[in-house]
């Protein structure tokens, strides 16, 4: 191949991987990316032959004939029929998926959770998987699961994939390294991963015991929300994903993979390493992306908007308008808004909100609600601020304030969350959560004027 010279004064790039190291910046790009030099076939998908010896295979994650399908054409050492044999079902006892309703769990009610606390059981990303909501339906691909992981080892010679959706990983302590058949990202708190319905990964632990929150999208991909009125900028801009470059093992040693199918847990036994793809091109890809980047909007005059302002990624349902799943971030940002109540105001809505707290303190529940802890609020039950946070956010003085060292999540979805065993009887609950409203006053006496 011909290299012409470039124009006088004009400097290459020293890479071509962008100014991240091991990782290519975009949302939902057609990335190509080789670990050999020449793996990656030009031109054409499915060549007769393929350089290196190696086998062509589409992932797909999405049909066909959707507008702008997701999949990746993989370059790889052993095609995937030769990653699993038969199947042995294992029992997974704490990773549960919905349908999932309990007739002895109210899951009707207002609930909070202190930090799991981690022990001294060993536990990889499989087995330390707990469950604490379901929603929807797994078998026709609607809804989701919530879950808390705690992770004190490495897989070793395992491997995970789901075929039953796609994984949103918030890490809240410690620091996990996903080795995945399309790449390498290591993830600590403050930062979130995608990891595709269908991948075959292996989480490591680099810096332990490690606590986060997942959740699991049963339905469409996660994408970026539509910004409507606020334009091409701001929120989470698609140059702050990062997606990994091409890396791969060939490694023949005995090795297990797990597969999770229509909410039941199986193991198949290989001889090799199934992370072999030496280069690939698509976008159906893991990535993360740091929480940090997310450029918040709000109210710069008065009242509090919709929290669906603070919204990172969403999973549309059939419903337009009305998300399967949206991912909400509530971080550092600026109070401005005059004669107004800052905080989240009362109310009670159609969609479920579980939150979880990766620092710091919430501004409309400023005790109880703890770094690493968990609420739910159900669809049609009314919540917002105790006491201490209307009363000081009624009472104070509206000069600029900055909301500082506070980072907040919710998953939120269209469908009812169903509590499990474990959220209801062995996480650790906070039985008083629903009497910080108790205190909140009448204010009401009939008489006009600020009471």
């Amino acid at each position: 191949m011909t290299r012409h010279a470039l124009p006088a004064g004009m400097i290459r790039a020293a890479t071509t991987l962008g100014t991240h190291e091991g990782y290519m910046p975009g949302f939902g790009n057609d990335f190509e990316t080789e670990a050999l030099p020449g793996a990656l076939p030009q031109g054409q998908n499915s060549p007769q032959k393929c350089n290196y010896g190696l086998y062509a295979e589409q992932l797909s994650g999405s049909a066909f004939t959707k507008p702008h399908p997701e999949r990746t054409w993989c370059y790889r050492i052993r095609p995937s029929v030769k990653h699993t044999t038969r199947f042995e079902k294992i029992d997974v006892p704490l990773w549960k998926s919905a349908p999932h309703v309990l007739p002895d769990v109210i899951s009707l009610g207002q609930y909070r959770w202190d930090p799991v606390p981690h022990s001294e059981e060993k536990l990889t990303w499989i087995t330390g998987m707990r469950t604490a909501t379901t929603a929807g339906d797994v078998n026709t691909q609607t809804g989701m699961a919530a879950h808390i992981y705690l992770v004190t080892e490495s897989m070793q010679d395992e491997y995970f994939y789901s075929a039953d959706g796609e994984v949103l990983v918030v890490p809240q302590e410690g620091r996990l390294r996903f080795c995945t058949e399309l790449g390498v990202i290591d993830l600590e708190p403050k930062e979130i991963a995608i990891l595709p319905r269908g991948l075959v990964y292996r989480v490591e632990v680099l810096e332990g015991p490690a606590r986060g929150f997942v959740c699991e999208n049963y339905g469409v991909p996660f994408m970026l929300p539509h910004r409507g009125p606020i334009g091409a900028n701001c929120l989470a801009n698609p140059r702050d994903f990062k997606t990994p470059v091409a890396a791969f093992e060939d490694r023949e040693v005995p090795s297990s993979v797990v597969l999770k199918w229509c909410g039941q847990f199986h193991r198949t036994r290989i001889g090799h390493s199934p992370l072999d793809v030496v280069a690939w091109h698509g976008n159906y890809a893991p990535w993360k992306y740091d929480l940090r980047s997310y450029s918040p909007v709000g109210a710069i005059l008065f009242d509090h908007p919709d929290p669906s302002i603070f919204t990172v990624l969403t999973a549309p349902s059939g419903l337009e308008g009305t998300a399967n799943i949206d991912f909400v971030l509530f971080r550092e940002r600026w109070m401005v808004a005059e004669h107004s109540f800052r905080p989240p105001w009362y109310h009670k809505n159609v969609m479920s909100e579980l939150m979880g707290n990766i620092y710091g303190i919430y501004d409309a529940k400023p005790k109880g609600f703890v770094p690493g802890g968990m609420s739910l609020h159900n669809c049609m039950l009314p919540h917002g601020p105790d006491r201490n946070a209307f009363e000081g956010a009624s009472n104070a003085e509206l000069k600029a304030e900055k909301l500082d060292e506070t980072m907040s999540f919710m998953f939120e979805t269209r469908f009812p969350q169903h509590l499990t065993e474990w959220a209801a009887r062995t996480a650790p609950m906070q039985d008083d959560y629903i009497d910080c409203w108790d205190s909140l006053d009448k204010k009401f006496d009939g008489t006009p004027g600020i009471k």
